[in-house]
């Protein structure tokens, strides 16, 4: 059996666009992405608001679509999609990450999840926990059956899952906006959801972006760390597994990659993997999950001293609480105050400076850089 690739290579603002081009070449993106099949690019957003490495990345979405575009994949058969979650707005956050204004140059539709048809879908093959999540039923988007699909993800860590990737993408694109439910056991439902998706994509890609990486309490309030790097694979588990190396994880002491390894669902173990482009050896950012007070609260009631009050708390009609209260602590505590100061010093960056270049719309000699 050939090994699992994962392309990396090295990048700067001035060149990304097209070195994701490269990027996705070097991982052979044309053979995981058959081209009878449409194809879904699922953006990854984290929160409504911009927050450096916290949501797919303007220049990645532009770099994707300039690759898909030029080795001949129909523009009309592609799709960008995005759900949302008790805390998220597709639409907004579209907006506010400046999908919109690439999306637009390119002439690629924006479809968000809440719009299309959801369906229960039987799945073939036994899942481990979501069927004990959602008794009545799984339901997916109805337009995911039959589609490729490219995860545009980010490099970051996550206080539920340690490491936050290709993954656990398909988390936002594969459950409705109660998906909540399943953080208590998150890593058997990464699992699932990698079964899932074998069943129902003819083609699995993944790019994930790590020009600007987080760190800490993910994937909300991290702090950004600069490290002008690009990742690609048609194994997500392999991606996931290369980006928790560079951040100072063993990969296959993370639960959910463990476990997707063991189940032959993608290979975690770096010996048998096989890295195109830069050498990483050596390469660790010393990155660290933690806890936003949001995840910790959350699992005080789910898995903690406070889970007597778990049915009452969260599967009640005082459920409300919960999405207020990290309403409230992100978007009015957190992100004026803590955010604000680390957006205005990654704007002074040329990451950001680059970022604030994609608040209109792209001339066509513009995009070409």
């Amino acid at each position: 059996m050939e090994p699992s690739v994962v392309a990396v290579l090295k990048t700067r603002p001035e060149t990304v666009v097209a070195d994701y081009a490269r990027l996705m070449r070097l991982a052979e993106f044309e053979s995981f992405l058959p081209r009878e099949h449409e194809t879904l690019l699922k953006l990854n957003l984290s929160w409504t608001k911009y927050f450096p490495a916290c949501s797919t990345q303007p220049w990645q979405l532009e770099g994707v679509l300039r690759a898909l575009l030029e080795a001949g994949y129909e523009r009309d058969r592609l799709l960008a999609v995005e759900n949302k979650t008790v805390v998220t707005d597709p639409i907004k956050g579209c907006e506010n990450n400046l999908w919109g204004n690439v999306l637009r140059h390119y002439g690629v539709r924006f479809v968000p999840l809440p719009e299309v048809e959801w369906q229960i879908y039987r799945f073939r093959e036994p899942l481990l926990k979501l069927p004990e999540i959602f008794p009545n039923g799984i339901e997916i988007p109805v337009c995911f059956k039959g589609k490729n699909v490219v995860h545009l993800p980010t490099v970051k860590t996550h206080g539920h899952s340690i490491t936050t990737g290709a993954v656990k993408n398909a988390f936002g694109g594969l459950l409705k906006e109660v998906r909540h439910y399943a953080h208590k056991h998150i890593h058997e439902v990464l699992v699932d959801l990698m079964i899932m998706q074998k069943e129902l994509h003819p083609g699995v890609f993944a790019v994930m972006d790590g020009c600007v990486c987080g760190d800490g309490a993910g994937p909300r309030t991290m702090v950004p760390r600069i490290k002008n790097v690009i990742l690609a694979s048609g194994d997500s588990v392999a991606i996931d597994a290369v980006a928790a190396a560079m951040m100072g994880f063993d990969p296959l002491s993370i639960p959910y990659l463990r476990m997707c390894h063991d189940r032959g669902l993608g290979c975690a173990d770096l010996s048998k993997i096989r890295i195109v482009g830069e050498d990483i050896r050596g390469v660790n950012f010393g990155f660290k999950a933690k806890r936003s007070f949001v995840i910790w609260g959350d699992q005080m009631l789910r898995k903690g001293p406070l889970r007597f009050l778990e049915r009452i708390a969260l599967h009640s009609p005082l459920v409300v609480w919960a999405p207020l209260a990290s309403n409230i602590y992100h978007d009015l505590l957190w992100y004026p105050t803590i955010g604000a100061r680390r957006i205005a010093a990654f704007r002074r960056t040329d990451w950001g400076r680059l970022f604030d270049s994609y608040r209109r719309v792209p001339s066509p000699s513009e995009s070409e850089r």
